[in-house]
Formats: C-alpha cells, sequence, structure tokens
C-alpha cells in the first residue's frame, strides 16, 4: 500500500456572503491544529442548496482576497467561479484531484452541512475524492439520521495522521469553539442602517461601503454581476 506524506489541501467551500471573522477563524484553527499545508476558501458562483448570493462573484472573491492578504495559510480559489453551471462540490474535488493527484485533500464542512449530505449530488463520490473534515460546536451531538451514521461509521478516523498517509477516504471530526457569526446577520445589520464592524476584517467593511454592498439591489450591484470575472458556507 502507497503511504503519503505530503501535508493536506484543506477546502472549505461558502457563499461568501461576505466573507466574515466565524468564515476566517475557523480556517485558521483548522490550518494550525491539522498541520494542513493550507486551507483554500472556495467561493461559490451557483450554490445548489441555497438561494443565490445576493453580491457578485468578482466583489465575493475581491472581498476573500481582502480578507486574508497576508495570512500564511489560507488561500482564495477561483475554480468554481470559471465553472458553468451549478457549484457542485463533487465536479470542485474532482478539479482538485486533477490537479493533485498525490496530495491528500480535506473538504471542510460544519455538522449540519454533513447531516445534510445525502441531498448532494453523487454525495458519494465525495469520500473518494477527499477526506471529509466535519467541525462540530463542543457537545453538539452526530447525525442520528440511519444513513449519514452508517456512512460516519464506515469512514472515521481518529488518528489525525490517517489525514496525510491517505489521499481520501476518512472522516475526521474535530469540535471546535463557535465564533457566533452569520453572513445573514453582518447584511441584516448593513441592510438597516447599523454598524458590522468587528464582525468582518476592515478590509471587508471597505469594500462593502465602497460598492455599498447589501443595502439594496443597486444598479451598480447589476452592472457588476455582468461583469463578473470567474475568482460556498454562509
Amino acid at each position: 500500500m502507497t503511504i503519503y506524506t505530503q501535508k493536506p489541501i484543506g477546502l472549505l467551500g461558502g457563499t461568501f456572503d461576505p466573507i466574515h471573522h466565524g468564515h476566517l477563524r475557523l480556517a485558521l484553527e483548522l490550518y494550525e491544529r491539522l498541520e494542513l499545508a493550507e486551507v483554500r476558501l472556495i467561493p461559490a458562483a451557483s450554490p445548489p442548496h441555497r438561494e443565490s448570493p445576493m453580491v457578485s462573484a468578482s466583489l465575493r472573491l475581491q472581498m476573500v482576497q481582502a480578507a486574508i492578504q497576508g495570512v500564511t495559510g489560507l488561500t482564495a480559489d477561483a475554480r468554481e467561479l470559471h465553472r458553468p453551471g451549478p457549484s457542485y462540490m463533487v465536479d470542485t474535488l474532482t478539479s482538485f484531484r486533477q490537479d493533485y493527484p498525490q496530495r491528500p485533500l480535506c473538504l471542510i464542512l460544519g455538522l449540519d452541512a454533513f447531516t445534510s449530505l445525502p441531498s448532494w449530488h453523487q454525495w458519494e463520490r465525495l469520500i473518494t475524492l477527499a477526506h471529509l473534515l466535519i467541525v462540530r460546536r463542543i457537545g453538539t451531538l452526530l447525525p442520528e439520521i440511519h444513513q449519514v451514521r452508517d456512512f460516519l461509521a464506515a469512514h472515521q478516523c481518529y488518528d489525525s495522521a490517517d489525514l496525510t498517509t491517505q489521499l481520501a477516504g476518512r472522516i475526521w471530526v474535530e469540535d471546535i469553539p463557535p465564533l457566533t457569526i452569520s453572513a445573514t446577520q453582518i447584511r441584516d445589520l448593513i441592510s438597516t442602517g447599523r454598524n458590522p464592524r468587528y464582525l468582518l476584517p476592515a478590509t471587508v467593511l471597505e469594500i462593502i461601503n465602497t460598492y455599498q454592498l447589501y443595502r439594496q439591489k443597486t444598479a451598480l450591484e447589476s452592472k457588476s454581476s455582468d461583469l463578473a470575472t470567474p475568482s460556498h458556507l454562509d
């Protein structure tokens, strides 16, 4: 059996509409705790399991890039924005596997997303392409849904070294204290004229203020959507 020794790449998808300190602290925590090579932050172009993002792909990518500028271990990845059609994670992982055929990959999922996996497109293929790194809040119970429970039992590992020595196929559960911040909360604050400072990086807030994002659907936002250059978590 081939033994792999390269550090895994963590993959964190989301709409990032907008990206905030909850996303960023999670990514950095996992990067350091599990000694990942890096964490790729992947904005979704057309998420199949939620409403379309309020802000164009180009501006969401710009916010991610601004948020992680100068932060070791965090990288923006625009591949879903280059791909037409729904942003299916199985397609994204297939693309990463083509780019990194000999590198372990770790798909980062919240517990809610993991529980809903059977509704995802070709969900059973995900584990063949990457490890699943499940993040849960301390004290939260693992899923009782029969299909997901059995899937977890078949693939869960208890030694993080498995994430390095195998390319894919394992599930690791990591307990992390949450930062109770959501993109919905930030959008609501902005739309009602309140200040979201300290919930997201100042560089991201500067972009929001420059383009008057989340206040209402403006002509500028519509135009930026039309001009979006391909550059997913609430």
